[in-house]
């Protein structure tokens, strides 16, 4: 159970230099082919699970996890039977 609420994450992200921090929902069963992004990403699974894989390793996220992204870094993604909620804070 995640002791938070989004308002307190992004305030929280925010003050530790965060650009923005975004609520990003994705559909049951989605698949992201492998990709990067032109910033970093630090984030917390707020509902569902997902599978992210970096480098060849995948781990499995679910309702509380938190993961890290960096700017560039290629990954994939592929979500659960209910799809996925997390917050998502980006810095440029």
């Amino acid at each position: 159970m995640m002791n938070t609420d989004f308002e307190e994450y992004k305030k929280q992200k925010l003050q530790e230099g965060f650009d923005e921090v975004l609520v990003r929902e994705w559909a049951p069963h989605f698949e992201n082919a492998p990709h990067a992004h032109p910033f970093d990403t630090d984030a917390l699974v707020a509902q569902g699970d997902y599978w992210l894989t970096i480098d060849g390793a995948t781990r499995h996220l679910k309702t509380g996890d938190r993961f890290q992204v960096a700017r560039g870094l290629e990954h994939s993604e592929k979500y659960g039977a209910e799809g996925a909620v997390f917050w998502a804070a980006r810095k440029n």
